[in-house]
């Protein structure tokens, strides 16, 4: 391990995946609210990225001990993990055991450590296609697609595993934001906006949110107290015709969104997926499965955000202003 520390008062938090995205936009916010922040990642993007009293160690979490994690979590009041692997992941087949080793496996350890340290919190950075096996059972989700199983499977044992903890498992939509050191995750589809091939884009649309947003949920976890809860996280449902010509008018082409048919769409997942099977790959969202879900209006109930955002307490806006950045970074 790699360490450098400050002492600093106020309730100790560690943010798992510090330098990341979400980890490092929610080590902001709870240094903003007074919290003493230590930080566990596998690099540092760019060396002054975080606050000089921010203690950071580098270390592959897979490769720490118990005992290391223990003294990590020594004197921590909070924990929050904002790692594991995403849908953008193509591993070897089966991708079930490669996403439950990521995001389940890790998510009970660390949840059982926190615990028997004496933690208070933990909020686990999880999808909202979660939220949607929970809501949509008619879409069969957890069957078709094995990122989406295991990130069913991530909530259900760090709820099991809480027992006096406060477990706050965060659903989290599509997120928009930059960070130093870092590319954001949309610049492929902005290089593909900003070129001149003409705009398909599918029907149907989705819930978004800034990353800001996501960080203040994220503070909003480490402070609540109450019954461990998933609960969703969003900011506005948008369409994918209004955000993809939205963007292109930010890069300046202000073209207009042809609408790819679903049986088209599919067919061309189809080509997708057994390519991928040829190279002994398996993709966690089943690309065929998946445009059933893309091309719905896949947008979180209004009540059930009102809900979170009361225990949460995150707010709403910003996220036009968090696309200019967002096609700005990626351009850069």
């Amino acid at each position: 391990m790699n360490e450098a520390s400050s002492p600093l008062s106020g309730p100790g938090t560690l943010v798992m995946g510090g330098t990341g995205f979400l980890g490092y936009h929610a080590v902001l916010e709870l240094l903003q609210r007074g919290h003493r922040v230590t930080v566990l990642a596998l690099d540092l993007p760019e060396a002054d990225l975080l606050p000089p009293e921010v203690q950071v160690t580098l270390a592959n979490l897979d490769a720490c001990t118990d005992d290391e994690l223990r003294v990590l979590l020594e004197g921590q009041n909070n924990l929050v993990f904002a790692m594991g692997a995403d849908d953008r992941v193509l591993p070897d087949a089966p991708a079930y055991d490669f996403f439950h080793k990521a995001n389940v496996v890790t998510t009970e350890r660390i949840v059982r450590l926190a615990r028997e340290a004496g933690l208070r919190r933990v909020v686990i950075c999880g999808s909202y296609f979660a939220y949607f096996e929970r809501t949509r059972p008619q879409l069969q989700l957890a069957e078709h697609h094995p990122y989406i199983r295991a990130r069913r499977d991530q909530a259900r044992v760090a709820l099991e595993a809480a027992g006096d903890l406060v477990v706050t498992v965060l659903e989290l939509p599509y997120i928009f934001g930059s960070m130093p050191g870092r590319k954001p995750l949309w610049a492929p589809l902005v290089r593909y906006i900003d070129s001149p091939w003409p705009l398909f884009y599918t029907t149907g649309g989705t819930s978004m949110v800034t990353v800001e947003i996501v960080a203040s949920a994220i503070a909003g976890g480490c402070e609540r107290d109450g019954p461990s809860l998933c609960l969703p996280v969003a900011d506005e449902h948008v369409p994918w015709r209004r955000f993809v010509e939205t963007f292109s008018r930010i890069v300046g082409r202000n073209q207009k969104v042809i609408e790819v048919p679903g049986a088209l769409a599919r067919l061309g997942a189809w080509f997708f997926l057994w390519f991928t099977r040829l190279q002994g790959k398996e993709h966690g969202l089943h690309p065929v499965h998946f445009i059933d879900v893309q091309t719905r209006d896949t947008f979180i109930a209004d009540d059930e955000l009102d809900a979170a955002r009361d225990l949460l307490g995150f707010g709403r806006g910003g996220l036009e202003r968090s696309w200019k950045r967002t096609v700005r970074d990626s351009q850069g």
